[in-house]
């Protein structure tokens, strides 16, 4: 069981690309994309997998990567400050705590750039799992003894192995874009939210200041095909056409965005990750949502259970995968329902993201590193 194939080149993957690389395993990644996808929201890394990062040596790089928040804002509708504060964000919590805020796609970078001897297939995607024999669009078909889909919430391996996606998403009732603009606001480490009854979203200073992301979200349950994104910007305009602020500024860079990125907020929810040599990591098998503020956590510790798993118990890694990973994921995934009801993160917040004990690989990994 040494010949990985890993679906999918954002957190997850490169992240488990990281550690069975790590344990002596041979690695292919496939990424529909044809390189690196740019753009994202501002993620976090907290409790667990922070740890996670430390155990990879990346813990120094990662804190310099923060976006480095001062503070927010909350406006109304009509862009009149409500409060400010410079104690907590809206995207990333408590200041004083030691989680770190930084851009999805600077972290991606990050774990791509750490891990060596990973053959990539980019420009490409499976097209069929039978067995050990997988199918892709472009390359030849080829062998592995393990199938990891890392790929997201719309996932690909997920839909051919389990079947549609219709059987295991559920819908929050809101949607969400991210996008990069100019810091046309001129905000300094800044954040200013907005909260409207259907429509708002918020702007915050990005790569000190040279740049913002805008959020831009409305309530309700929508049709739309998450590979058009046209479509999907002639959604957001027309939500947006009468909301003020400022909001028409931001739909004229939401125009020229190369990184546009909208879907809704769903989470996943299945009764087992894995079906024969199959499984499933991050988003792909337990996406709690950008309401829950941990997908991005829970793929790093994620990755780091399904590695050390695989290498020290290969018989029964899947199984234990599981045992340990669920309660910390669905605690997770629960949170994100009391976050949305509650309109921000609760006071239980800080347990659920400590709650999870890390299994201790490191033995097994200085034992290959020496050899």
């Amino acid at each position: 069981m040494k010949n990985v194939l890993i679906s999918g080149a954002s957190i997850g993957g490169p992240a488990l690309a990281y550690w069975l690389r790590r344990y002596g395993f041979s690695v292919t990644v496939v990424e529909r994309a044809r390189g690196m996808r740019p753009g994202g929201q501002a993620i976090d890394v907290r409790g667990p997998a922070l740890e996670v990062v430390e155990r990879m040596g990346l813990g120094d790089q990662l804190r310099s990567l923060s976006t480095n928040m001062r503070g927010m804002s909350m406006v109304d509708p009509e862009g009149n400050e409500l409060f400010s504060s410079t104690t907590h964000t809206l995207s990333g919590g408590d200041l004083s705590s030691p989680d770190v805020e930084l851009l999805r796609d600077d972290l991606a970078r990050l774990l791509f750039d750490a891990v060596d001897g990973v053959e990539y297939l980019f420009d490409d995607t499976i097209t069929a799992i039978d067995g050990t024999r997988v199918t892709f669009e472009k390359a030849a078909p080829r062998d592995f003894d393990v199938i990891v889909g890392a790929d997201g919430l719309h996932s690909n391996v997920r839909r051919l192995v389990f079947g549609p996606e219709e059987q295991f998403i559920s819908h929050l009732g809101t949607n969400l874009a991210v996008f990069t603009a100019p810091n046309f606001l001129g905000l300094d480490h800044w954040q200013i939210f907005q909260q409207g009854d259907v429509v708002g979203g918020g702007i915050m200073s990005a790569r000190s200041n040279a740049e913002c992301r805008v959020y831009m979200g409305f309530n309700g349950s929508v049709d739309f095909d998450y590979r058009d994104v046209d479509g999907q910007r002639r959604l957001l305009a027309e939500m947006f056409a009468d909301a003020g602020w400022v909001w028409p500024t931001a739909l004229k860079h939401m125009w020229e965005a190369p990184d546009f990125h909208f879907d809704s907020m769903s989470q996943i929810r299945m009764e087992t990750w894995s079906r024969g040599n199959v499984v499933l990591l991050g988003d792909a098998g337990y996406c709690g949502s950008p309401l829950s503020g941990q997908g991005t956590s829970m793929a790093l510790v994620g990755a780091y259970v399904l590695a050390g798993e695989l290498a020290s118990n290969p018989d029964g890694a899947f199984q234990r995968y599981e045992e340990i990973l669920r309660p910390y994921v669905t605690a997770n995934q629960e949170m994100a329902l009391k976050n949305q009801a509650n309109g921000g993160p609760t006071e239980e917040f800080g347990d659920v993201v400590n709650s999870l004990q890390l299994p201790t690989y490191g033995e097994l990994a200085q034992t290959i590193d020496d050899k």
